[in-house]
């Protein structure tokens, strides 16, 4: 082979390894291609609540700015005692229902030494403003009385400080005309309150979500 001959196919063998070479590079390039990488980050949502009232003694007098979770009383006819449980909804809470319950023992010699026929809120509290805290059911199983109390509308602090809900009532009251010897019958009268609340979300009302409440 002359020598201009080799010089051409030489020349023949560097073009074709180019060829090869650059197809070769497109290949890699687009099989390395890369997008935008979407993030998911996820938090947990809350929801928070507690309950206290003011501290008293056993007449019901306020002692101090102390708020707790349990007071003693003295029961005695025509007297008035401070009693406001509260609700208080934690920052950064979802949105949710709210509602307590009141529970009351020895309802029969409760009503009796009131001198009525049978459990109504109004009969024994003041200060209970009922455009806030609606009156939903009154059930009594085993001489047991429970009241439910709802919020009337659903609560949310997300991105927000603490929330102090009103109180459910102000002051508990003994009517004038109680008897002595009716009221010694109630010594064991136990006058307990629970707070709940439960996510607004994923449910059509409120009646919804206190039944998937009840069913947790």
């Amino acid at each position: 082979m002359n020598t201009r001959k080799l010089r051409k196919a030489i020349l023949t063998l560097c073009s074709a390894l180019l060829l090869v070479s650059l197809s070769v590079g497109l290949t890699v390039a687009y099989l390395t291609d890369e997008t935008e990488l979407v993030k998911n980050t996820f938090t947990v949502g809350k929801v928070a609540i507690t309950l206290d009232e003011t501290d008293v003694d056993e007449y019901g007098v306020k002692d101090g700015d102390t708020r707790v979770i349990t007071n003693d009383y003295k029961l005695m006819p025509g007297h008035t005692y401070t009693k406001d449980p509260t609700v208080h909804v934690a920052a950064d809470s979802e949105e949710s229902y709210v509602r307590m319950l009141v529970t009351i023992n020895l309802v029969d010699k409760l009503t009796e030494a009131f001198g009525v026929d049978e459990f109504l809120p109004e009969e024994y509290v003041n200060g209970w403003d009922r455009s806030k805290w609606e009156s939903y059911a009154i059930t009594t199983v085993d001489n047991v009385c429970t009241v439910e109390f709802r919020y009337y509308t659903t609560v949310s602090t997300v991105d927000a400080a603490a929330k102090d809900l009103e109180p459910l009532f102000t002051e508990i009251k003994v009517p004038e005309g109680a008897e002595n010897e009716k009221l010694l019958a109630l010594e064991d009268l136990q006058i307990d309150i629970k707070a709940q609340a439960i996510q607004a979300d994923g449910f059509a009302n409120a009646d919804a979500a206190w039944t998937a409440f009840a069913n947790k």
